[in-house]
């Protein structure tokens, strides 16, 4: 049975991969370090729910410190490590660059140091459709994504380039995984659907930044944790987008989660920041060549899965900090 270490196996989409790892007969090690980003409980409800299958175990570690990991690598022997830990959210690198720098670009490079120590072979590594902005759509990989206008792009901008280095000095093979806007059941709740959900349920006004124009490549959660399992694949260096291939615009979301919950939207209008991009669409073309992978969760049934578990889980969910 093959050993893989996924990092951030508490996170939305970590917890959600090592599912399907375990499914699919893997022996994984989760590791997080349950910080506070955001409210602790919907980590502790992921977890929860790995826990009770076998052959998983976690430990709360973070990978900013690479000592109390080494342990880890010595006694499994890792056949891949799946990093997926991870300051997200571009807002929030504005108030905090730091944290973003030590966990997305040091992190990176404590794991990819470990796996030269301990020959792991195999690292495939989460980063962000966010480096495209200012780029032609479709975005393809082979653009120039060389002026990232977030600390957040930035510092998984390192992280790429970290792995590159490690691919060409150590013969590391490295997949990169853009996601393109993440969504679905357990999200983070500094996500706009996330948030929008909440907000349209308790009648609350919904925050809307811009005119609700500007459009997504949305991508559901089990594809995009289907894709980064079928990145395990050899490929010696590639980096590949994972999304769905179809953006739609803020409004039009708004009006579909309008009518899986039965309630028209108040909407307060703020200023497009100045981080934020106004479309982002991805050409999947090397998902479906390199990883035979493309989504299969259009945005409406994405949608209504997620609302339909929002419902489920409102007595606790309500009280999550927006």
């Amino acid at each position: 049975m093959k050993s893989l270490l996924v990092t951030g196996a508490a996170g939305f989409v970590g917890a959600q991969t090592a599912k399907i790892l375990l499914k699919q007969g893997y022996s994984v090690v989760g590791v997080d370090n349950l910080n506070d980003y955001y409210n602790v409980r919907l980590k502790q409800f992921r977890l929860k729910n790995l826990m009770a299958q076998k052959n998983f175990t976690f430990h709360a570690l973070d990978i900013e410190q690479a000592a109390p990991l080494q342990p880890l690598f010595k006694k499994h022997h890792f056949s891949a490590v799946i990093n997926l830990a991870a300051r997200a959210g571009v807002r929030y690198s504005l108030v905090n660059p730091y944290i973003y720098n030590s966990t997305n670009s040091l992190g990176t490079l404590n794991l990819l140091e470990l796996c030269k120590e301990f020959t792991v072979k195999k690292f495939v590594l989460a980063s962000t459709s966010s480096l495209y902005a200012g780029q032609k759509m479709p975005f393809r990989e082979d653009l120039p994504v060389n002026t990232p206008i977030s600390y957040y792009a930035a510092s998984k901008k390192s992280a790429e380039m970290a792995c590159y280095t490690y691919h060409y000095l150590f013969n590391i093979d490295v997949t990169i995984l853009r996601y393109f806007t993440v969504y679905g059941p357990a999200g983070r709740p500094d996500m706009s659907l996330f948030r929008f959900i909440q907000w349209i349920y308790a009648g609350k006004p919904i925050e809307l930044f811009g005119d609700g124009t500007q459009s997504r490549d949305f991508t559901y959660i089990d594809d995009i944790a289907d894709g980064t399992v079928k990145a395990l694949k050899k490929v010696g260096f590639e980096i590949i987008n994972l999304g769905g291939n179809a953006p739609y615009d803020l409004k039009m979301v708004i009006r579909m989660i309008e009518a899986e919950l039965g309630k028209k939207a108040k909407i307060q209008r703020f200023a497009f920041p100045k981080t934020d991009v106004r479309a982002t669409w991805a050409d999947i073309n090397k998902a479906k060549k390199i990883l035979n992978w493309k989504p299969t969760i259009p945005l409406a049934e994405g949608i209504k899965r997620t609302v339909d578990w929002h419902l489920e889980n409102q007595s606790w969910l309500k009280k999550i900090k927006l």
